[in-house]
């Protein structure tokens, strides 16, 4: 896979910061990280994601880097990484020397109690650009748990949700049977209807 910048996502992710070092974790803390690569749409599989998140597992100590989970977004051809991490420069390292594909964006962020997996509906990354200090942790996990008690009505299954405050970004995790559903969901708990809505598939 060779990452370049798709023209038509430019708008979709320009709301991010591009001062990635901005947003590191304090020195001699370790914080989660979600970085971003946008590749071919439609030409990235899940499995090719997959053989390069082995080779990031097999360097990733030497950079004091952890990988937890990815999500592949096939059609668009994004994928997100999710990190326990010293520093954004860690992240970069070890994909560089892994399999040479960096992130076109890294972000800091926080998450809240992740739920377990339900049953065999698909999985979506839905995104919230609430604009920079505009939110809280403390907002999202109130809006999540409105999220929680309304899900069932629509068949939703909220995962975990993580949050960058700096720029007012929320990536919210769940299963559901369509887009859809999420979207009323959370029209019905807290009015917040999300910017983008991907059916991903997730590793780990």
């Amino acid at each position: 896979m060779k990452a370049f910048f798709i023209t038509g996502m430019v708008a979709f992710f320009s709301l991010f910061s591009e001062a990635v070092s901005a947003q590191d974790a304090p020195a001699g803390t370790k914080n989660l990280y979600i970085d971003v690569h946008q590749l071919t749409p439609g030409k990235v599989t899940y499995e090719a994601v997959a053989g390069a998140h082995a080779k990031d597992l097999a360097v990733e100590n030497k950079y004091n880097v952890q990988f937890l989970k990815y999500w592949v977004d096939e059609q668009k051809g994004l994928v997100y990484c999710l990190s326990s991490a010293a520093d954004s420069s860690g992240i970069r390292k070890t994909h560089a020397e892994a399999h040479g594909l960096l992130p076109d964006h890294i972000y800091l962020v926080t998450d809240g109690a992740a739920a377990a997996l339900k049953d065999q509906k698909d999985l979506f990354l839905d995104i919230h650009y609430l604009g920079a200090g505009k939110v809280t942790a403390k907002d999202v996990a109130a809006a999540h748990q409105k999220d929680l008690a309304v899900q069932d009505k629509y068949g939703v299954n909220f995962i975990n949700y993580w949050v960058n405050e700096k720029e007012g970004t929320v990536l919210c995790l769940s299963q559901a049977k369509d887009s859809s559903a999420i979207i009323n969901t959370h029209r019905l708990a807290h009015g917040l209807v999300p910017d983008a809505v991907m059916k991903v598939k997730q590793g780990e």
